[in-house]
């Protein structure tokens, strides 16, 4: 018998015995949900979510690639199971400037790929640069922003240069809110810094190099390079206009970019401004390095498993798209000593009680976060392998803002006040009501502001000031006859969450708007990219979780226009933002953090929904994998415990080591 026909028969014994259990909630005394018998072999088999999108770490921003990632690609730092926070991976010690705005990493010395080949500091210098490539088509080229000249480069803007002189013009002679400048790369003293502050001994004697000196000059100004961006940009600034005239535009060049190998084991990340949470966000996909002989040699075919060359603890062996990805054990990686799986069997898949019936015959031996069905709850959560926690993610709608009538900001406002948060958190169980674009709880310290609260007469009131009336008929039930329906749909990847999300907010907005909105659904990879490119009408699910631990990595997703999925940036916003991370104190920086937050959601280019908490099962004998708030596991600290006494019986400690 085939193994898919063996899983499909086992399904159908599955869902017989679901319908036994929900039968008899309260008769079932088992501490866990299903079998717990160890496979066999040294093998850990895993439920990541939706077919990945690509093996390239540059390439896709969902969370069921970023779990694949963190088993193939290393990066300078990695998440801390517990609390995210980074740790040392191929940057074995980091060292900051004064105000955080430069940072050089000292690489480990026994860094391989699983080809055997060394990795240096030139493979992180040529991976972020071409992460930020346009025919890269990174959507988390965003980002590495934060780098000197990154965003103009992925932008494909232009330098200004004088022919005569060769001199640059400057951005802070032209634009008032240009970002002040870095200060010299002095490090950080032993008090503020200890474990990083030790002398570059190795480096004592060498001089500057002309690149840094050049990081170190003023911003320079960039502008749009197509010919009809950068006429409208100079027609709307005649001072500026004037000083381009005679001129020459210098494409802006990956070798711009603020990242400098200074020898092989020594990196430095020049920033256009302070970046306290930087470090931090080094974690993510977008910064793991890939091999940039396989690449250049394959160009897009380079992740195939018959060519692909990777550099995390484990390696491609086998991949069936829609079936199955199989990663085996490294001998290269430069940790394989911590390695305890032989392998790990990632399974794509989306339909929840499909994935629950899996697990619960003991076929997969932990599942993504968000599986347990809403109706299973009552079952499910009292056993000892539910992973329950607080969780650094939210959900919300995201809107065209580019379209009518979504680009009226008082129909937008009027969606939002229709939804009735707190009844949807009661439904779900699981998760808390949110008005802020930020999750509730998490970050220790913020000062979260509130959005609007429910209030549908509210709503239908400026619905009417927006020229759309809302008529309340005979039955007390509202129409709103003038609004173009037509022109607004919700969209969703297909997942029975999902659906169940976009069917609440669309029985919301019927009852209390009088408005039936269609609704649409689509594969993973389907809904991203029409996401991203504004290619939908209305509304569209969202859902973040944070790449680091600190408030940015949500309010940064609307710091550019690119792809946060509604097309709204505003010059104010990001002005904000830029201030507050220019703040050396951490608590006016959150002060000024919350401020910019306010703003967004007083905009309403998005509906805040809930604040997420983790929602999935690990079988006992899994250890060494956690309920943090990120859902993003470093697989190395995985294995398989055959020992019952030493099982997780409920909840791991979560106490940091």
């Amino acid at each position: 018998m085939s193994k898919q026909k063996q899983i499909g028969m086992l399904l159908l014994l599955a869902s017989f015995a679901l319908v036994a259990i929900s039968c008899s909630v309260a008769s079932n005394k088992e501490p866990f949900f299903g079998k717990t018998v160890p496979p066999e072999r040294n093998i850990f088999r895993y439920v990541t979510g939706d077919e990945p999108e690509s093996l390239d770490p540059a390439i896709s921003n969902g969370q069921p690639e970023a779990r694949i990632y963190m088993a193939l690609y290393d990066g300078l730092v990695e998440y801390h199971p517990k609390t995210m926070e980074p740790e040392p991976a191929l940057a074995e010690r980091w060292k900051p400037n004064n105000d955080s705005s430069e940072f050089k990493f000292y690489l480990r010395r026994n860094g391989r790929w699983s080809n055997g080949d060394p990795i240096t500091a030139n493979d992180f210098v040529y991976s972020f640069r071409r992460a930020l490539t346009k025919e890269t088509a990174s959507r988390n080229a965003y980002l590495a922003y934060y780098i000197k000249y990154a965003q103009p480069f992925n932008e494909q803007k232009v330098f200004v240069r004088d022919p005569q002189t060769g001199q640059f013009l400057n951005a802070k002679d032209f634009d008032e809110t240009t970002p002040a400048e870095p200060l010299a790369g002095s490090p950080l003293d032993s008090t503020a810094n200890a474990e990083y502050s030790e002398p570059d001994v190795h480096l004592e004697g060498r001089p500057e190099s002309e690149f840094h000196k050049q990081m170190h000059t003023p911003l320079r100004l960039t502008l749009p390079g197509d010919a009809k961006g950068r006429t409208k940009a100079l027609d709307a600034n005649p001072k500026l206009k004037a000083a381009v005239a005679g001129k020459e535009f210098v494409p802006i060049k990956a070798e711009d970019i603020g990242v400098e190998a200074i020898d092989d084991y020594t990196l430095r990340i020049s920033l256009v401004q302070p970046g306290p949470f930087f470090v931090g966000l080094l974690a993510h996909q977008v910064f793991r390095i890939v091999p940039r002989k396989v690449v250049e040699k394959y160009g897009s075919a380079w992740t195939q498993p018959q060519h692909i060359v990777t550099c995390g603890p484990f390696k491609v062996k086998t991949w069936q798209p829609y079936d199955k990805l199989v990663v085996e054990r490294d001998p290269m990686y430069w940790d394989a000593a911590t390695v305890k799986l032989d392998e790990i069997h990632f399974y794509p898949m989306s339909d929840n009680p499909t994935i629950m019936n899996l697990y619960k015959v003991g076929e997969v031996d932990a599942v993504l976060n968000h599986t347990v069905p809403n109706a299973w709850l009552e079952v499910v959560r009292v056993k000892q392998d539910y992973m329950d926690g607080s969780e650094a993610a939210i959900n919300y709608v995201l809107i065209n803002t580019t379209q009518p009538p979504m680009n009226d900001v008082r129909v937008r406002k009027a969606f939002n006040y229709s939804i009735d948060k707190e009844a949807w958190a009661k439904w779900r169980k699981i998760v808390k009501p949110l008005t802020a674009f930020t999750p509730s709880g998490i970050f220790k310290d913020y000062p979260q502001p509130q959005g609007d609260q429910f209030n549908p007469e509210e709503g239908r009131r400026l619905l009417g000031e927006a020229g759309f009336p809302v008529i309340k008929k005979p039955d007390g039930s509202y129409s709103c006859p003038k609004f173009p329906v037509d022109q607004v749909e919700y969209i969703y990847n297909t997942q029975e969450s999902n659906k169940a999300m976009a069917e609440w907010m669309q029985a919301q907005w019927k009852q209390n708007l009088g408005i039936t909105v269609n609704l649409r659904n689509m594969e993973w990879r389907t809904f991203l990219n029409v996401r991203a490119k504004l290619e939908y009408k209305g509304f569209s699910r969202g859902a973040w979780g944070a790449d680091y631990m600190d408030p940015f990595t949500f309010l940064s997703l609307f710091y550019t226009g690119g792809e946060n999925g509604t097309g709204w940036v505003d010059p104010k916003y990001v002005a904000m933002l830029d201030e507050a991370n220019r703040m050396l104190d951490p608590k006016k920086r959150y002060e000024l953090l919350a401020k910019a937050e306010k703003f967004l959601i007083d905009a309403q280019p998005m509906i805040p929904i809930d604040t997420a908490a983790t929602n999935w099962v690990k079988k006992p004998y899994v250890k060494g994998m956690y309920p943090n708030a990120g859902s993003l596991f470093p697989w190395k600290y995985v294995y398989i415990e055959r020992d019952p006494a030493k099982w997780d019986y409920g909840v791991p400690d979560m106490t940091a080591d």
